[in-house]
């Protein structure tokens, strides 16, 4: 029996050999605080691989040392960062998994504590490694920083790190690239009139708060060629009056796809703390459905999707085209395997030697 869970799907060249892809999921592990994967990433990340995802994106990745969420995050700004990439992609490719990276600029939410151990709040002090935060406006997110505003040369500066760190996440062996443009950091920031006030080129209009988006994708694609997929990470709303809407990011998407975008990460929210969001399994569904169906652009869905049904529901009748299975595939790295089993589907790169566990 077939299951539309188990098709391949292509990305320009990049053929994937399922739609359960891992989600790029932060998990503030490089303790030197220099943005290098560590033994840590290559277990976390070639298990997830193993247990038979098509693709793994790696974390949120700063293009620059102020980009990062915490001091603890990776980062693809240097060429030592890019080397010791190449240990992980190795890994996810001969697991049989396609590998992608998120590249990202945190903004304003950047220099905090990570989520686990300290469980401090706030903006992290520059003697703990922390940093003076940057953003769209100067306009703090609650309980941080305010942020200093970018000037031109800042933005340019952005564009080109981006640019900088797509390259040296080819070079590093990343079949695919994702651009976060979403969950309140700093490429949402700009296109969020909650958090962009700017008076230039670079605020107002949507047109002009989606025009770093807009740069950074056309100088991604101008260094890493025609080749390479690119996904974008939206929030398709701030779920807050006088926030981004699902129209605008409509737009957005229609934009991005004029620039060869190849997919859309569908995600909401991030940008406004205590905003009403209606959790529940599938939550983001909606967005994602509307976005694939209204602009012809394919789709990723994210947020609580964690069952085998519910994930071949979603593919089977084109809500999506891909499912990004997150906090599942942290509490079980072997979901996809496990979805196959209770779908009577027979994944031929079940791995072999685990054969006693399935008999």
């Amino acid at each position: 029996m077939s299951h539309a869970l188990f098709e391949p799907f292509r990305l320009r060249g990049v053929e994937i050999r399922n739609r359960i892809w891992v989600p790029p999921m932060c998990t503030f592990a490089v303790d030197a605080q220099d943005g290098v994967p560590t033994d840590w990433h290559l277990m976390h990340l070639g298990s997830l691989a193993r247990g038979g995802a098509g693709a793994v994106i790696v974390e949120a990745t700063g293009v620059v040392p102020e980009g990062r969420i915490s001091p603890q995050d990776l980062g693809l700004w240097n060429d030592e960062q890019r080397d010791v990439f190449r240990r992980v992609t190795d890994l996810i490719h001969s697991q049989g998994a396609v590998a992608a990276i998120q590249l990202a600029h945190a903004g304003r939410k950047g220099s905090t504590w990570r989520g686990w151990g300290e469980r401090k709040a706030g903006t992290v002090p520059r003697e703990h490694g922390g940093w003076t935060p940057l953003g769209a406006s100067p306009i703090a997110f609650p309980g941080l920083a305010v942020p200093v505003e970018l000037d031109l040369e800042g933005i340019r500066f952005i564009v080109e790190a981006f640019a900088s760190s797509a390259r040296r996440a080819v070079d590093a062996g990343f079949d695919v690239l994702e651009l976060h443009g979403a969950h309140g950091y700093l490429l949402h920031q700009f296109l969020s009139p909650l958090s962009n006030h700017r008076q230039d080129g670079y605020g107002g209009s949507l047109g002009n708060r989606a025009r770093l988006l807009l740069e950074v994708v056309d100088a991604v694609r101008a260094e890493v060629g025609e080749a390479v997929p690119v996904i974008v990470r939206l929030s398709a709303t701030d779920w807050t009056e006088g926030g981004l809407t699902p129209d605008d990011t409509e737009q957005i998407v229609l934009w991005l796809k004029d620039r060869g975008v190849d997919m859309i990460d569908v995600s909401t929210g991030g940008n406004v703390a205590n905003a009403a969001i209606p959790v529940g399994p599938g939550y983001q569904l909606p967005f994602a459905e509307r976005i694939r169906s209204n602009t012809g652009v394919p789709v990723a869905a994210v947020g609580m999707i964690d069952q085998p049904y519910q994930a071949e529901q979603i593919v089977a009748t084109g809500q999506a085209d891909v499912v990004l299975v997150g906090r599942e595939s942290l509490r079980d790295p072997n979901f996809t395997i496990r979805a196959a089993d209770e779908l009577r589907y027979e994944l031929p790169y079940k791995p072999a030697q685990y054969e006693r566990a399935y008999v």
